[in-house]
Formats: structure tokens, C-alpha cells, sequence
């Protein structure tokens, strides 16, 4: 195999400098400044600063709008991990026994993957829209449901909207896992058990933990960060702010209330949230996993 000999002893510093660059200028950087802001107290319009200590920490951890806002964030948490890798999965079995039309299956149910957050959020909209909601009409036809003013609707309507964003993430990633099972121990298992239902979960899905481990920490991220868009585009936060997510919260102190400090330090109790979460998760479930 012939080695690379640069002529100059920095050339390979230069292929490297612009992703060096990209990574500086928008990771490392904006961390550097949340930590910075995060201790400090500064007018809205950014012309006086000074060192406040964890001022902005207690206030937000004192703050009731912001303990609503971390209880409904455990609950979306929870709820959008469950039914998102339930029906993902219940979709991917599914579609694993299709024998005709797989391909044209398959692709229906992945490609809403592919639409932005935001863009799920303007199509909920037009769903759960009072005057012209197809979902919105069924929903008030049964309960009189008014996620405008009902608190418990409103979570509804959000779940609905980041659950099915999420799906299609969850059946591709199951469906890859159900593929790689060997034929044989399946045809196996058919002998020692006539029960489809019983043989799944003491055969299929035991052997599926590695992918639901795994899916189980993508759609805890993805709750927690990337459905931002979705709450923007749907509820805003109403009714009373009783559906912000943390990361929505931050958002709206910073950048629309101009309370950079504490943005700052909500940002960082979130990523504290996060490391104490994904440690939690390795240290004690990972490790009753077993991987073939």
C-alpha cells in the first residue's frame, strides 16, 4: 500500500483546517458563550454585563413556569418514546411478513421520516384546525375536545403530531432488526411454539433489545431537542404555556424575552438532564442487554 508524503509538514493541517473551522465556529464556541452567559446578567439589549454566580440557576429552578415546563417534558418524553417505538414496531412486524408490494410498503411508512419538524407541525395545523380539522372535528365530536383551552387536549394534539414524526424512524430501524434474525431459529421456534403472539415476545423481541436499547435513547433525544419546531408551529406553549418543553422555553427566555442569562442556564440544567439520563441508561440497563 503506498503511504501519502505531503511536501509541506502543515498541507495536512490544511485539508483539515475548514472542518476544524465549521466545528469551532458553531459547537465550540456557542458552548463557551452559554457558559458565559449562563453566570452573567445583562440588559436586553446587551450594552451591560456582570458576573451574578448562579443567580440565573435559581431563579429558573424557582421559576413555576419552568417546573411546568420540566414536568411536561418528563411526560412528552415518555409518551413519545412509548407509542413511537410500540407502533414502529407493531409496523415493522408487519411489514416483515408482507410477501407482495414489500418495497411500496416499506416506503410509505418511511418517508415522513424525511419532513422537518416544523413542516409536521404546520400539517398538524391544518389537522386540528377548529375551523376546517378533520381531526379536530372527530376528536370534538366524541368529547368536545378544545386544545385551545382544555390542557389535556393540547397534549394530545402535540403527542399525535411528534409521535407520528417519529414512527417512521422507529419501523426502520425495528424492520432492519427483525431482518437480521436468523431463518432458522424463527422456523425453531415454530415447532416449540404454536402461539404467534407468545413466540414474539419470548423469541423475536428478546433478540431485538440491542435496537430497542438503542431507539429507546433516539427518541428520548429527539423528544427532548428536535421537537422544538413542532411546539413552534403548533400549540406555542398554550394554553398558559402548560406545553413547553425545556427546549422550547429556553428558546422563547432567549431569544424572543431577551433573557440571554437565563437561557444560558437552562440550557446547561438540560444538558446535566441529558448526561444523567444517557449515564443511567448504560450503566444500568445496557448491561442487562446481550448482544449476539
Amino acid at each position: 500500500m503506498k503511504k501519502v508524503q505531503f511536501s509541506s509538514y502543515f498541507t495536512q493541517y490544511f485539508f483539515v483546517a475548514p472542518q476544524l473551522a465549521i466545528i469551532l465556529i458553531f459547537l465550540y464556541l456557542p458552548i463557551v458563550q452559554t457558559f458565559t452567559d449562563a453566570f452573567t446578567t445583562q440588559d436586553a439589549f446587551g450594552f451591560g454585563r456582570y458576573f451574578s454566580g448562579f443567580d440565573n440557576f435559581i431563579f429558573s429552578m424557582s421559576d413555576a413556569t419552568y417546573l411546568r415546563a420540566f414536568k411536561f417534558t418528563i411526560i412528552f418524553i415518555c409518551v413519545i418514546t412509548f407509542f413511537s417505538c410500540s407502533i414502529g414496531l407493531l409496523l415493522a412486524v408487519q411489514a416483515n411478513n408482507v410477501i407482495h408490494g414489500k418495497s411500496y410498503y416499506k416506503t410509505l411508512l418511511i418517508w415522513p421520516y424525511a419532513i422537518a419538524p416544523a413542516v409536521v407541525g404546520v400539517t398538524a395545523n391544518y389537522f386540528f384546525s377548529e375551523r376546517l380539522g378533520i381531526l379536530y372535528s372527530f376528536f370534538h365530536n366524541i368529547w368536545g375536545f378544545n386544545w385551545y383551552d382544555n390542557i389535556y387536549d393540547a397534549y394530545i394534539y402535540v403527542f399525535i403530531a411528534a409521535t407520528w414524526k417519529q414512527i417512521s424512524a422507529n419501523f426502520i430501524f425495528f424492520l432492519a432488526g427483525l431482518q437480521t434474525i436468523q431463518k432458522s431459529i424463527i422456523e425453531a421456534s415454530m415447532i416449540d411454539c404454536k402461539s404467534n403472539f407468545r413466540r414474539f415476545w419470548t423469541i423475536t423481541f428478546p433478540l431485538l433489545m440491542p435496537t430497542t436499547f438503542f431507539l429507546i435513547i433516539i427518541n428520548i433525544t429527539y423528544a427532548f431537542f428536535d421537537t422544538l419546531g413542532i411546539i413552534d408551529t403548533t400549540t406555542i406553549g398554550a394554553p398558559s404555556g402548560e406545553t413547553k418543553t425545556l427546549v422550547f422555553k429556553a428558546y422563547i427566555d432567549g431569544f424572543r424575552g431577551l433573557d440571554i442569562g437565563s437561557a444560558g442556564a437552562q440550557s446547561i440544567i438540560m444538558m446535566l438532564i441529558v448526561l444523567v439520563i444517557t449515564v443511567f441508561q448504560f450503566r444500568f440497563i445496557e448491561g442487562r442487554i446481550h448482544y449476539n
